[in-house]
């Protein structure tokens, strides 16, 4: 096998994921469509502790290669179909990617990449970079575009709002949710005091009516 396991290493206990607005890094291409979440990781290297990283089972069972020191890469439509295993992006996470682009994502793949701090920026001529890599590109995550080699030189990525700010702050979807944290307590107030009949008997005897910890 080419690859080599990632430099990143984890902790038993996962760190909190920290946030970015740019980066710069080396990219290379993966020119194969349809890369699904089994060849990006075989089913069989799950049962190994994610505190050993997964890094180096990324792509294991296919004849690609990644030159040392690969932080984006660019691939074909559809990556990241198939399964809805998040370990696919625990691969790429641990090699050391930071975003992949590509002209489209399977759906379940790019939100759990976004909740793991990786990019996945939908170009529709994600293909044209490939004769001109490896090579180093830049990318904005607030201003949505890239800038590398080749032809054309600045493009826009397609990326969802939420998941730009997310990916910007380091959140997943709990700390999403929790940015509305005022607004969900001020629902739950009312909802108590004018419908007190739909309380949980539960909130009722703990005596915690915005349904705060006992």
């Amino acid at each position: 096998m080419l690859f080599r396991a990632g430099s990143v290493e984890l902790s038993s206990k996962a760190p909190r994921m920290t946030g970015w607005t740019t980066h710069t890094g080396r990219a290379a291409a993966l020119r194969l469509s349809n890369v699904d979440t089994d060849q990006l990781i075989p089913a069989r290297f799950m049962s190994t502790p994610r505190a050993e990283g997964y890094g180096r089972f990324l792509l294991h069972d296919t004849d690609a290669h990644l030159p040392e020191g690969t932080t984006i890469l660019v691939a074909g439509p559809n990556f990241g179909s198939g399964s809805s295993r998040e370990a696919a992006v625990y691969a790429l996470v641990d090699f050391g990617i930071r975003a992949v682009i590509a002209p489209s994502f399977g759906d379940i793949f790019a939100a759990n990449a976004v909740n793991n701090g990786l990019l996945p920026a939908a170009i529709a001529d994600a293909p044209a970079l490939w004769d001109d890599l490896p090579a180093e590109i830049e990318i904005d995550l607030a201003a949505g575009t890239l800038r590398g080699p080749g032809p054309g030189g600045e493009r826009r990525f397609a990326l969802d709002p939420a998941q730009r700010d997310k990916l910007i702050h380091g959140w997943d979807d709990i700390d999403l949710t929790a940015q509305h944290g005022p607004a969900i307590a001020a629902f739950r107030n009312d909802r108590h005091a004018n419908h007190p009949w739909a309380v949980p008997a539960r909130d009722q005897r703990s005596g915690h009516p915005t349904g705060e910890d006992e």
